[in-house]
Formats: C-alpha cells, structure tokens, sequence
C-alpha cells in the first residue's frame, strides 16, 4: 500500500502552525528528482509483447472455435431449414402444375369424345346434334378454363410467396449473422438495402 509522506505525520502535524503545514503538504506534493517517473501505459511496453500475443492468439482460438461449434452450426441450420421449406414449396407448385396439365390433357381428351359423339350424331339429327355438342364443349371449356386459372393462380401465389420469402429469409439471415458478428442489432432498413443491393 502506498501512503504519502504527507499522511504518515503524525497528530504532531496537525498541530503545527500554518506554515509548517503548508511546507509538509509542498513536500508530499513534489516529487524527487531522484525518483524515475512512472513506467510508460502498459500495452506499448515493450517487455509485455509477448504474453500480450500469446492471449491474442489464446483468446482469437477461443472465439473461432466459438463460431465453428456454435455458431455457424446454429446460420448452417436455419438455413438449411429454410432451403428445404423453399424446396417443398416448389415441389408442391410443380405437383400443382402437373396436375394443370393432366387437367388439360383430359380437357382435350373429353373435347375430342364430344367432336367424336357430334360426327356420329350427325348422321341423325345433324342440327340437333351439333348444337347439343356445341354447348357440352363451351361448358366442359369454361369449366376446364376455370380449373386452369385455379391452378395457375394457385401456382403464382405459391411461387410469389416462396420467392418473396426468400428476400425476407436473406434480410433476417443477414440481420442474425450482423447481431453475432458484431454483439448489435442492425437496423432494418440497413439490412434490407445491403441484401437489396447483393441481388
């Protein structure tokens, strides 16, 4: 512990006269020529560079083996997640589009029975026929025609909602990514401009 002179006086100090006091306090206050100054502010001694590098390198060790078991498997996750729910999203429009296209394989398969059935009732009641034939067909189309805008609709919104999903994904990517890296919240509209800019 480090006391002054100043403080090592006794009662005796407090006692004396002004002066007296004035010329012991001017005494704790000056220092000695033959005392060297203090050492210079530690980090730029040079005697301490080699254990400040070894905690350098011990603690660098520590945060990458940080970021590879904790880390990176954790973004490796979520977006491994996210990847296959975009993968099914996509199944699922393909399956959806499959299905379209049965709908009108089957639309023309049934357009050509009704033009079959036309020709063969033509030879009877050509009139008759032809006019029967004509409103199955408008009404088999206008209701093949409305399964096909379903479906396509169908497709577009799954494939808009996957697509606009994967902005979204990026941008919370990217803000969790910042958050770890640098221990602060990114603002959104920072985060939203840098992906923006990374398309």
């Amino acid at each position: 512990m480090f006391t002054a002179t100043a403080y090592a006086q006794t009662n005796d100090a407090a006692t004396a006269p002004d002066s007296e006091l004035e010329e012991t306090i001017q005494e704790a206050i000056e220092v000695p020529a033959s005392q060297p100054a203090e050492s210079a502010f530690p980090p730029f001694e040079t005697s301490t560079y080699p254990s400040q590098l070894l905690w350098l390198a011990i603690t660098f060790g520590l945060f990458y083996l940080f970021l590879q078991r904790v880390v990176l498997p954790r973004i490796g996750g979520i977006l491994e997640v996210r990847r296959d729910r975009i993968a099914q999203d996509l199944d699922q429009a393909a399956r959806m589009r499959e299905e379209s296209d049965a709908a009108v394989a089957a639309y023309e398969q049934e357009l050509a029975e009704a033009r079959g059935k036309a020709h063969v009732i033509a030879g009877t009641a050509r009139d008759k026929a032809k006019a029967d034939a004509e409103a199955e067909r408008r009404k088999a189309e206008a209701d093949l025609e409305s399964r096909l805008t379903e479906a396509e609709r169908r497709i577009a919104s799954i494939k808009d909602a996957a697509m606009s999903d994967v902005g979204a994904i990026a941008e919370e990517t990217t803000a969790v990514i910042v958050e770890r890296l640098i221990g602060a919240k990114a603002d959104k509209p920072t985060v939203a401009a840098a992906v923006a800019a990374a398309r």
